[in-house]
Parts: structure tokens; C-alpha cells; sequence
């Protein structure tokens, strides 16, 4: 028997009622080869650290815009965080560890530079409609590979779209992730305003303290718990209500002193304005685009492939761009000497 089939037999016997079995899956946009040693989301999994869009994370934005400081979080760091947390909830509730994996691991390959900033930006120059899980969805579709994309399965396709907000995946792997997310930003970014000097433990609320006003893997911990034991041996995930509660209003504290007016966010709007600018550069100037994105400018629409090649731009290049493009060069002459 091949090892992957041993992991498919395992599963059955093992993992969660609850949980779902590789498979089951339904299976990928094209046909491809099974792998004799790994089932089909250990492959997901690979394909997406090995892509480079997974690479580019390493030099985006968390919530500091380009961190010269190496302590803070980058969306690389966020996502390795989230795919901590998840398996650590999945392997508790006896579900899929690989699905919930590859879901976390490609949860944000979409995302702009400039974190949340360059999201914004997406939506004034580009499209009201745009968000970042849609354009991780894009990137693993057809983006990677040079247009061919990731050919990643059914259910890891769904459960990067639906991560966040009110969209909620088909299978259980893909809410523990939702989860995790939250779990994740919300306490490394506090962790990370403790750091900066934005906030200190005395600023949390006093309700909120006996939950937030520990060490970071303490807060983690007692999130963690809470999710675990709201949806043991349940068709369902959940938090227990007062840990819930008191996460969701953290959210909306760092929302409040983080996220919007803090000395984290005084760069935003010029982060905003750089892209604004570079997408209208390039919209007017599709000809200076890369190889890649000039060849599906007739099939895909000029605007839609300017949107594209700077999302996915990192903050460096993105200001290494801007430089180049509308900051004037110091001509240096040729010495006679």
C-alpha cells in the first residue's frame, strides 16, 4: 500500500466524525496525477509554501507599514501564526490537520502591500468590490505558475475565500481557520502596539484585563481553550460566549487605538496615495507592465492586471517603484579625472 493511502486509510479511523476526509474532496479545477507519498491537501500545503506568492509575505505589511525593526509581525509571520493555531484547535477536535493547514497557509496570499492600507487603495483605483481573500482566491487560481495557477483542491479554494468576515467555509477545517485568524492578528497586534510604545497593559480596559493583560501565549492559550471546548464533539465550531465576547471587544479596542489614528496608521493615507498613483501610472502605461500581466491584457482588461501586478507587489518594491518612477534621480556625470 502507498504511504498516501495509509494517511487516507488513517484518517477514517481516527479523525472526528465531524471531520473532513481527504477523500471526499471535490477534487481540483484540472485533472492531475496522484502523489504515491502524500494525499492531495499534503500537496496543496506544499504547493503553496513553495509558491511565490508565499515568499512575497515575508515583506508585507502586518500592521506597521514596511518594519525596519524585526520584532514585528509581517504577513508572513501572521500566517505561520494562524497555521499554529489552527492545527492546534484541529488536532484537539480530531479534524483534518492537512486540510486546515493548507487553508491557513493560503489564507492570505492575496493581500496588498501596505496591509489593509493597500487594500484600500485596491478599492478606490480599482474596484469598491475588491478584498483581499478574493484576490487569495485569484492568486491560487490563476495568478501563480505564469497563469496556470495552483490547482489547488475544492475545499481549500473555499476555505481561503471564505476566511474572514461573514463568509463561512464548507467544512469544519475551514472555520477553525477563520478563527485562528482572529485569534492570531488580534493578539500579536497587541503585542506588537505594546512593543511600539502605542499602547501599554495599563491602557486595556479594566474588564478586558483579566483576559488580555498576560504574556501573548497566555491570551492565545485561553482563546485556544475556548474554541476547543465550545465545539468538542460537536458538527459545529465555536467560542464560549464570555471569551468571545471579550475577544470581539479587544477587536474593536485595537480598531479604536491601533488600527485607525495611531502612530502605526499616521502613513496610511500616503501609503493609499503611492498605490493610487502607480495604479494610474500603469493603467495609462500598460506597456511597461511585466512579460506576464502584458500578455493577458486583452483577455483579463488592462485595470484588472494593474490591479493584480501591484497587489502583489511587497512595501519595499512598491516604494522602490514609486521612487523610480516620480522622484527625480541625481544624474551623476562620467569623471574626466
Amino acid at each position: 500500500m502507498k504511504t498516501a493511502e495509509l494517511f487516507l486509510k488513517r484518517e477514517k479511523e481516527v479523525l472526528s466524525p465531524y471531520a473532513f476526509l481527504t477523500a471526499n474532496t471535490r477534487g481540483r479545477l484540472h485533472p492531475a496525477d496522484s502523489c504515491a507519498y502524500r494525499t492531495e491537501f499534503q500537496r496543496d500545503r506544499d504547493r503553496i509554501i513553495h509558491s511565490k506568492s508565499f515568499r512575497r509575505l515575508m515583506h508585507k505589511t502586518q500592521v506597521f507599514f514596511a518594519p525596519v525593526d524585526e520584532q514585528f509581525r509581517t504577513r508572513m509571520t501572521h500566517t505561520l501564526e494562524v497555521t499554529q493555531i489552527a492545527r492546534s484547535i484541529a488536532r484537539a477536535l480530531s479534524l483534518n490537520e492537512d486540510l486546515t493547514e493548507a487553508i491557513a497557509m493560503g489564507h492570505d496570499l492575496g493581500h496588498t502591500p501596505f496591509g489593509h492600507g493597500g487594500e484600500r487603495a485596491m478599492r478606490l483605483c480599482y474596484s469598491p468590490d475588491f478584498a483581499h481573500y478574493k484576490q487569495s482566491l485569484r492568486v491560487v487560481d490563476f495568478l501563480e505558475k505564469n497563469g496556470e495557477g495552483l490547482n489547488l483542491t475544492y475545499e481549500v479554494r473555499d476555505g481561503i475565500l471564505n476566511h474572514t468576515g461573514s463568509n463561512m467555509a464548507s467544512t469544519l477545517e475551514g472555520v477553525v481557520v477563520k478563527y485562528a485568524d482572529r485569534i492570531a492578528y488580534i493578539n500579536h497586534d497587541l503585542d506588537d502596539a505594546f512593543f511600539a510604545g502605542i499602547l501599554s497593559k495599563n491602557d486595556i480596559p479594566r474588564h478586558l484585563a483579566p483576559f488580555f493583560a498576560e504574556t501573548y501565549s497566555h491570551r492565545v492559550d485561553v482563546m485556544v481553550n475556548a474554541v476547543i471546548e465550545a465545539s468538542v464533539d460537536k458538527p459545529a465550531i465555536a467560542m464560549t460566549s464570555e471569551v468571545g465576547e471579550a475577544m470581539m471587544e479587544m477587536r474593536a479596542f485595537l480598531m479604536d487605538n491601533v488600527y485607525t489614528g495611531s502612530p502605526a496608521q499616521h502613513e496610511e493615507g500616503r501609503a493609499v496615495e503611492l498605490l493610487c498613483r502607480l495604479f494610474e501610472y500603469y493603467t495609462k502605461r500598460p506597456e511597461e507592465l511585466p512579460a506576464f500581466y502584458r500578455a493577458h491584457l486583452e483577455t483579463e482588461g488592462v485595470e484588472r492586471m494593474v490591479c493584480d501586478y501591484i497587489s502583489g507587489m511587497t512595501d519595499q518594491f512598491a516604494i522602490a517603484t514609486y521612487e523610480r518612477l516620480f522622484i527625480p534621480q541625481v544624474w551623476k556625470g562620467v569623471s574626466r579625472d
